[in-house]
């Protein structure tokens, strides 16, 4: 990508993207363009596919758990064409960089459910506990032990008590309770990956500072 459309770019996502000044979206989609072509993609054409990307929460970020880094695509996603694109890739990192707490919520909800209907189902609960505590448990007890942990997750959650979690019910756990943000498995890297990827990525911009 030349210089001018990288400008152009940078303009285009600052619009939308409050959150990082026009210098750091320009170092972003710098990192974008290289991680692109490291992977022999031309970044006009592809984008990041979803190994490439796995790749990258995975050594980056620190993320590690098979099912949630196939649903932080997903949600990354958001044209559904199976790549990630510079404009997601700006914007997602807005999220898990500098995200406020709303931005969060929203983003763990829409990786934890995946009905189509806009709520966590109980199946959907069962499936990621028993994804996210297997290790916790022998093979015998592992069953009814998930069962029991969700029968106590749905009475805790599920305030109108329609058998699933809506994004009102999640929302209103998790202000009560903000431990329970990532209650279904991590999909949020932790903040000290967040401050390390900062400090390599927008070192140039720091340096010029001075």
């Amino acid at each position: 990508m030349d210089q001018k459309a990288l400008k152009k770019l940078v303009e285009s996502i600052s619009k939308t993207v409050k959150s990082f000044q026009k210098s750091e979206i320009e170092c972003l989609l710098r990192l974008f363009n290289s991680l692109v072509k490291r992977n022999g993609k031309r970044l006009d054409k592809n984008g990041l596919d979803h190994s490439a990307f796995r790749g990258i929460l995975h050594n980056v970020f620190g993320m590690t758990d098979d099912m949630l880094l196939d649903r932080v695509f997903f949600v990354f996603d958001k044209d559904c064409d199976s790549r990630i694109n510079a404009n997601e890739w700006v914007k997602g990192l807005s999220v898990f960089l500098r995200g406020t707490f709303e931005e969060k919520l929203k983003f763990c909800f829409q990786v934890y459910y995946v009905d189509g209907d806009g709520s966590i189902s109980r199946e959907g609960v069962f499936d990621m506990l028993k994804n996210s505590l297997h290790q916790h448990f022998s093979e015998g007890e592992s069953e009814e032990g998930i069962k029991e942990l969700v029968e106590i997750t749905m009475k805790k959650m599920d305030y109108d008590n329609d058998g699933k979690i809506s994004f009102t019910d999640f929302e209103r756990a998790v202000k009560g309770d903000p431990l329970l943000l990532e209650v279904f498995g991590p999909c949020l890297p932790t903040a000290q990956k967040c401050l390390d990827f900062e400090a390599r990525t927008f070192r140039s911009i720091i340096t010029s500072d001075f």
